[in-house]
């Protein structure tokens, strides 16, 4: 990818930069889904994991669970769930924006005092559109769009994914390349500034 293809992946629509990653292993939780299905969501956020260097872990010291996906049938159901006031802010009037845009998912991230991710909340509404959506491609959707802090806009005209010939769905080989190299160590685990895009692509540059 070129440096300006990258850059408009962490561009906000107010126009600022942000890219973030996470500063700690993720230790997930899934709500709402048969055993099956939780093995597939599962397994789609590990290997996102495996592909960025960061680990998965049973439990996180601060926050028990740092990453939860909740599939439900309707907002509703969301102020419902114990506590979920005290993780999400505003719940209530963000529920009401979401039932307004009959939206379908929802994404929540918190920081850690260097800016890097450190819990990340997924909220899935399982619509006609969703349902229809096989497990596999659902879970690695958001096993992508949840393992870095991506623009608002990064995904909004074409998907992450790409599916092969056999019908398999595939992280695009690019996006796996931004991926691995926004995690590279000497890069810091949040970034502000444009420049930033010059240091991921280099690393791009240096893999190819």
């Amino acid at each position: 990818m070129q440096a300006d293809e990258i850059e408009a992946l962490f561009t906000r629509g107010d126009g600022s930069y942000l890219c973030a990653r996470w500063g700690r292993p993720q230790a997930p939780v899934v709500f709402g889904v048969d055993d099956a299905t939780l093995s597939v969501v599962k397994g789609a956020f590990e290997a996102v994991a495996r592909l960025a260097g960061i680990e998965i872990a049973e439990t996180d010291p601060e926050l028990g669970a740092n990453l939860m996906v909740f599939f439900f049938r309707d907002w509703a159901e969301l102020p419902e769930v114990p506590n979920m006031d005290r993780l999400v802010p505003e719940l209530g009037p963000l529920v009401a924006r979401l039932e307004a845009a009959e939206a379908n998912q929802y994404r929540f991230f918190r920081f850690d005092t260097e800016g890097g991710i450190k819990a990340a909340f997924v909220f899935l509404r399982m619509d006609a559109h969703l349902s229809a959506v096989p497990a596999e491609t659902l879970a690695l959707s958001q096993a992508v769009q949840t393992i870095l802090l991506w623009s608002d806009r990064a995904f909004t005209e074409t998907s992450p994914l790409a599916a092969t010939q056999g019908g398999a769905t595939l992280l695009k080989p690019e996006i796996a390349q931004v991926i691995r190299a926004a995690y590279d160590p000497v890069l810091p685990v949040a970034a502000t500034d444009p420049a930033h895009v010059l240091r991921v692509a280099a690393r791009i540059g240096a893999t190819q």
